[in-house]
Formats: C-alpha cells, structure tokens, sequence
C-alpha cells in the first residue's frame, strides 16, 4: 500500500501526461460484422414526429441513420465546450433528416414534402398558430431557412438568409443567463415573424492559423478555489479565442415569414440565450463577453443579461454575471440565474438567487429565493418565494397564478413540490409531493404542457384539474399511466394505464378534458405506432402503419429476471436468448451493465424499463450478441448504495457481489455456463468492467468502451462523487482499474473514440490503462476509432466496432470449451 505522498506524487506525474497521445503500431482497415449483424444494420431508422400545437396535423421526419466516415471527416473546430463545421457554421455532424411527411390527424391524409436536393434539414419548428413551420436546411456552405405551410404542405426557402447555428443555446450559462435551448429560429407570438441569429454581413475571412507565435499561453491563479471538471474542446490559446469570436457571433434579425423581409434588430454580438417576452415586445437576452477561461466552457463565461425592447435597445440590466470559476463542487452561481419569463403575463421576468453563496455543501437554509418583475422594470423585484433546499424548476399554470416550485435536497436525494399564487405570494403555499429523488415506483407523473397562442408553454388546465402523465415503474416494469389530478383536494385519477403484455405512452392530449389523447404503442413483437385512445376504452384509432423493420429478430426471447444480491439487496436483469434458443441449454453469455448510485437499498432494487418494448437494437450495441449464439444479461443491475458523502467507498465489494449474483441467477435458470462468461460496458459500464476483470474471477474477458480508468485524472468527482482527490485519495485509488492494471489478467478489449468529448473519458484515460496492462503482461487489445465521439456515429466505426466485440467474445468466452451444468 502506498503512502499518501508517493500517491500524490504519482497523480501529479498522471495529470502531467493528460496530453493527446496514442499507441499506434498498425492501422488496418474497417472491417465488417457477420452478415446477420449488417441486416439489422441495414434497417431504416424509427419515424420521428412532431405534433402542431393545434393537434390538427403532425409531421413524420425520416432521419438517416448512420452518417458515413466521409462526414465526420468534415472540416471541426472545438471551441468553447462545442463542435462546430466552419464551412457550414453550424454543429458538426448534425442529425440529417431526408423525408418529411405532412399528416392529418382527422382523417389521416399523408402529403409529402418536396424537399430540396440533397436535402438535409432539421426537425420542424411549428408556429404559435399551427398554420406554418420553419426548417432549418444545411448546405454545403451554409444554413438556409425554410417556411412549410401547414394547409398545402408547399415548401419555400427564405432568400438571403444564412442562419449561425454553431451556439445556438450553447452559451445560456446552465441557467445563468435566459431559457437556454435552441433558439437558431423562434416564431414571435404573431405566428407571422421569425427571430434567428444570422451571419454576420461582410464578416470576412475567419482568422488565419499564425504561422509564428506571437508569445506564450499564460493561465494564473492566486489563493482562489476555482475547481473545474475535465471538460473537452475548450479554447486554447489566443487564436482560438478568435475563432470563437468568429463564429459564434451574431446578428440577430426578424423574418416575416410570408415577405421575407429581413429587419436586423440590434448589434452583432455573441449570444448565450435569447427569449421573446409573451407579449413579443421584450426580448431577454444573455450575451457573452471577455474574459474567456481555458479550463471552462462558454456557459461559464461571463454573461450580460438584459431586457431589449423591439427596437434592440437595452431597458432593463438584469445582471453582468462574472466568469463563474468561482462556483463551488455541487454549487451554484451567484446572482441571477434561470431567468425566465412569466408565460401568462405580458413581460414578467422571474428568477432566481442563491442566499448560501452558492455553495451546497455549506448548512444553510433556505438556500434560494425567486424573484419576479414586471414591465417596465423600474420598481423593486417581488419576492415569489424562498425554497429551504436548492431550487429545482418552476412549472407555470394556465391560470389564477398557479406555479409549481420545486427544491431538492443533494444529501437525503429528495426533491419536493410546492403549490403557490404567484398573484398572491402571501399565500401558504401548499406540499404536493415530497419524494426520494431515486424512488420510480414512487413518481406521481410530470403535468402534461399546452402551448399557448404566444408560444409559452404552461400546464394543461381543465377547470382545477390538470393532467399527470409517468412511466409507471412498477415490480413488472414500466407501465405508464396519465391521471387527473385534482387542484383542490390534491387526489389523483387514473384515467388510463397501459396493460401488462404491451408499453404504451401519452403523447398528447387531444381534448381538454382529458378524455381522448395521442399514445405511442409497442409490445415486443409490435412495431411502435401512434394511436388516438379514448379513456375508458380498449380500442384505439391507429395515426400511423409503421412497419416491422427487422423481422429477423422477432424469435429473440426476452424476459425481466428478478434475484437477490447475498446482502439482500433486490436485482434485475432483462434476459435476451437467441432465436433458436433450446430451453434448458447453457449458452455463453454476456453481462452488460452500467452502475448506478443510490442511498438505499430499496429504490437500488426498483425494476427499471420493460420487457414489453418493442425488441429492436442497432449502432454498436452488444444485443447483437443475441443473433450469434449469446445469452445476454442486459442493464444487470451494479448498485451501489451508500450515503452521498460515502458514495464509493465500498465500490469494489458492491459491484462485485452484484455481478456473482446476476451469474448464480442465470446459471439456476440453466440459460448461462458459468465457465463462459464476458462483461463489458460503455464509459462508467467501461470502468465498472476494469474493476470486474481486476477484482474477481467471473469473467473469461470484457469489452471496456470509452471509459475512464484513473480517476486522479478527474480529480475533482466523477458520477455524483462529490468529494475530490484530496478528501477522499483511499477511494480514489481504490476505485481506479489503473491502479490495479497488476492484477488485470483476462482478456480485455479496449475501444475509444479519438475525438471523445465527455467530460472525464480523454481519450488518454484508454491510452495509459494500455499502457500499464501491456507493461505487466496483460492480455489487451487497444483499438481507437478515427473522428469518433463518445458515442460512435459513423456507419464504418459502428460495423468495425461490432466486428471487433464479436471477435474477442468469440476467441475468449464463446471459443472456450463449455463444462458440465453446474
């Protein structure tokens, strides 16, 4: 066991390699899966829709399903947290949608839209009115702005527009500055104008890579704590800082939708979010100035916050909010944050302070207090309320002042929800639920939301009843439910629960009093498809005839599993078996996990998903492992349960003892050979699957994919550990596969994507755990994929990926000579 000062001195000599590095010592070409693996892969992809605010017409997007490597290959820059194509200057690699299908909800008439050549566009933006939608089409050299009309299906581009959709949102400060969210295009409450951040005209050039530098990079720190994840694609010297001014400024402009006419509205700036007031004469705008930070993202920058009026001009400076290197581990900022407007009001601004410096770690209470202001801004702020934990969310009514306001305790994981009048903040508020934030048996639902002719969104009202819609976890799985609940006497009503055999969901109500609604409906066997449902009635009227794209795999058998972990903690696990699978016939099989935290044992063992869903799988998942001759045990569940402050301190024991019993489970059922098993997982399931191979002798090989493997590389947290390296260096160690690379002995096979932007996974994380396997003599194959994120995109990565998992189960666990039933 090391002393605690060689432990420092080896996470400093870590943290000095945190550089881009790979071991490469051949490069071969992408290879390709078993041609029953390409079938499915050969798939379309699932329809998308989006229903009008009217609830008249919805529209059925087709996207493509897997990019090719060429386009991932496109021009990238990493600026400031984002991604962004400089000849496009949009979001690299964006989700490119091909078909778009007009339909009536009534009688069912379908009209195809007439897209442009080589279209690639966006998810539909529907107007306040539901009369016309706007799309976004990215060209080879821009974005361009299309309007749909809703009666004909007739589709025209906007001339002269070029839209800026590299930031679009990505600069709202997690609630520091306005609502945040993707606001490239946003209808105005006339239903008639559009409010878009466009390119900024005669902007030149963007700015040329210095062929000699002009000084060195200098960061610099004097006695402030100004602790910071392991963010990625951050700026990193002053030419990127000039990249960044490039492309994420903007000029904002209004765009009537039937002219075309553009009416630039204000100066170019870069902005963080940007939101009509619902009366549409006041825009709360955050914008983002100097000085940026090298260690933190554009949502950290420092943001100006003010009210324009229609003519861009500022009326009201809410807030000039500093770079937040301040905020403390689990904190918030300080100052105005999550501000917002009031939707049932002309221009009201709402907000929110934090009264413990932000720091939630520190005994305080209350904690937060929300404000409110309305138009013209010249008097003093209003108190709403005062929440004794951190403030949550608000979900604003339809009517008489009605707002839910939610807080939520980080130490006890519970979260609460208060009843207020916002017209009359005196008021007793009233406790409509006080629940274990982990408790999914326990959910109530969530309201269901109507959008209002101003383009708010606000709960659906029917007199003093709104409607509850959740997922209905329950023993046998999810079940979702909607409810009437009662305003009043704060009781529930089931008006609907989907059944044991089938998983059906409420999408939308189609009637104000809840009595006929829009359902998503899938069972393993049935394709999912939208249906209209009246309450109180078992049949249903079908919206739409998707059909079965991947036959062949409706022979899989799949059920939910339910044991015990030898402490007594319940498990599940959801049991794929092949199509020709023979009863009573151990197979090799694979585990599949990814750990969860929790603060006690009984929502660590509430079943989650279904066994109902529709049995469909792509991309790079390992239940393709089902059409080769596999058991699978997927989503096994690896609590691990312990107090927030103590998260990871029993890690090891836990995970273990959870993976032996998912084994015993599967090999009493007679479905598994215990002498022939993997496990594998993706990115905390990759570090799960290290420590497994490490700590105990179950496996015969895993499969770890873009995990993270040392975690003196992410000093400060990871998942919900909250405590850093310095509070807790035992635990950190402890828990890191890199610290046991010694012992890892089986097969492992790592897979990481080159271009990994999650926080926490560098791709060096793989590189080193390499490294040190290979300096001990483990048995490891290293294998990084070009231009691949954290999740793998491109149709070439996901068949060599799959090639590559097959392959090594195959050699390791399937190719090893099965024993007795035991």
């Amino acid at each position: 066991m090391f002393r605690i000062k060689n432990r420092l001195i080896i996470y400093m000599l870590g943290a000095a390699l945190f550089a881009p590095s790979f071991s490469v010592y051949a490069q071969t070409g992408y290879q390709k899966p078993p041609k029953v693996v390409l079938d499915v892969l050969d798939a379309p992809e699932s329809t998308q829709v989006a229903v009008s605010p009217l609830r008249d017409k919805m529209v059925l997007a087709t996207p493509v399903r897997y990019p090719s490597i060429a386009e991932l290959a496109e021009p990238m820059l990493r600026l400031a947290g984002s991604r962004i194509n400089p000849k496009t200057n949009g979001p690299h690699n964006s989700r490119r949608i091909i078909k778009l299908t007009l339909k009536n909800i009534a009688d069912g008439k379908e009209t195809a839209l007439a897209l442009p050549p080589n279209a690639h566009v966006g998810m539909p933006e529907w107007s306040n009115d539901g009369k016309q939608f706007a799309i976004t089409n990215t060209t080879a050299n821009g974005i361009e702005l299309w309007i749909g009309d809703a009666g004909t299906g007739k589709l025209r581009r906007i001339p002269g527009v070029t839209l800026n959709g590299a930031f679009s949102g990505g600069g709202g400060g997690g609630g520091r500055g306005g609502g945040g969210g993707n606001d490239t295009v946003q209808w105005l409450p006339d239903g008639k104008t559009l409010l878009c951040r466009t390119i900024v005209a005669g902007r030149g050039a963007s700015p040329a890579v210095p062929s000699v530098p002009t000084g060195p990079t200098v960061q610099e720190n004097y006695g402030k704590a100004t602790p910071a994840a392991t963010l990625q694609d951050l700026l990193r010297n002053p030419h990127d800082e000039k990249l960044y001014d490039y492309y994420a400024t903007s000029q904002l402009a209004f765009i009537n939708s039937a002219t075309g006419r553009v009416t630039p509205f204000g100066k170019p700036a870069i902005f963080g979010s940007i939101e009509p007031s619902p009366d549409g004469n006041h825009f709360l705008i955050a914008t983002i100035h100097r000085p940026y930070s090298y260690l933190l993202s554009a949502g950290a920058f420092p943001h100006l916050v003010e009210v324009w009026d229609h003519n861009g001009k500022s009326v009201y400076k809410l807030a000039d909010l500093p770079l937040a290197d301040q905020v403390p581990i689990a904190g918030v900022s300080t100052g105005p944050r999550s501000s917002n407007w009031r939707p049932t009001e002309p221009a009201t601004l709402v907000w929110v302070e934090a009264l413990d410096g932000g720091d939630t770690r520190k005994k305080a209470s209350p904690r937060d207090v929300v404000k409110m202001l309305k138009a013209p801004f010249t008097g003093s702020p209003v108190e709403l309320v005062k929440t004794e934990h951190r403030f949550s969310g608000l979900i604003w009514g339809e009517k008489d002042g009605m707002v839910f306001v939610g807080d939520s305790d980080r130490v006890g994981r519970r979260s609460r929800l208060f009843l207020l009048n916002a017209d009359n903040p005196s008021q007793q508020a009233r406790l409509i639920r006080d629940r274990s934030q982990q408790d999914r048996y326990g959910d109530p639902g969530d309201p269901l939301m109507k959008r209002l002719p101003n383009g708010q969104s606000v709960i659906h009202q029917n007199g003093d009843t709104i409607f509850l819609s959740g997922q209905g976890a329950s023993d046998e799985g999810d079940r979702p439910f909607l409810d009437r609940f009662d305003l009043k006497t704060l009781k529930s009503e089931r008006i609907f629960r989907c059944d044991n055999a089938s998983y059906e969901s409420v999408v939308a109500l189609l009637a104000a009093d809840g009595s006929r609604f829009i359902t998503r409906y899938e069972t393993q066997t049935t394709p999912p498809n939208y249906f209209i449902r009246t309450a109180g009635s078992d049949s249903k009227q079908a919206l739409t005839n998707f059909p079965d794209p991947t036959p062949q795999l409706r022979g899989i058998k799949k059920q939910l599993v339910r044991y015990k972990r030898k402490d007594g903690a319940p498990l599940s696990f959801t049991l794929y078996l092949p199509p020709d699978y023979k009863e009573g016939t151990p197979l090799p099989t694979v585990v599949w996990a990814y750990p969860r935290e929790f603060n006690d044992t009984d929502t660590a063992g509430q079943v989650s998903g279904s066994a109902n869903r529709f049995t469909t799988f792509g991309g790079m998942s390992h239940l393709f492992f089902t059409l080769l001759g596999y058991a699978v045990l997927d989503d096994a569940s690896m609590p691990v349960i312990a107090p927030v402050e103590k998260m990871n301190d029993t890690y090891i024991e836990q995970v273990v003892a959870s993976a032996e019993a998912a084994i015993d489970k599967a090999v009493e059922m007679g479905v598994t050979d215990r002498s022939r098993v993997g496990v594998g997982g993706h990115s905390y399931g990759a570090f799960m699957t290290a420590n497994l191979l490490a700590h105990s002798d179950l496996f015969k090989a895993g499969i770890a994919r873009s995990g993270a493997y040392n975690r003196t590389l992410t000093p400060f947290g990871f998942q919900s550990e909250r405590r850093t390296f310095w509070e807790a260096p035992e635990m950190y160690f402890k828990v890191s596969p890199f610290m046991s690379a010694n012992k890892l002995k089986e097969p492992i096979l790592l897979i990481h994507g080159e271009a990994d932007n999650n926080s926490g996974t560098h791709p060096i994380q793989s590189d080193r755990l390499y490294q040190a396997l290979k300096g001990n003599g483990g048995n490891v194959r290293y294998v990084t994929l070009p231009l691949e994120a954290h999740g793998y995109a491109a149709r070439e990565s996901i068949e060599h990926t799959l090639w590559e998992m097959i392959t090594w189960m195959d050699k390791y666990v399937k190719g090893i000579q099965p024993t007795a039933r035991r």
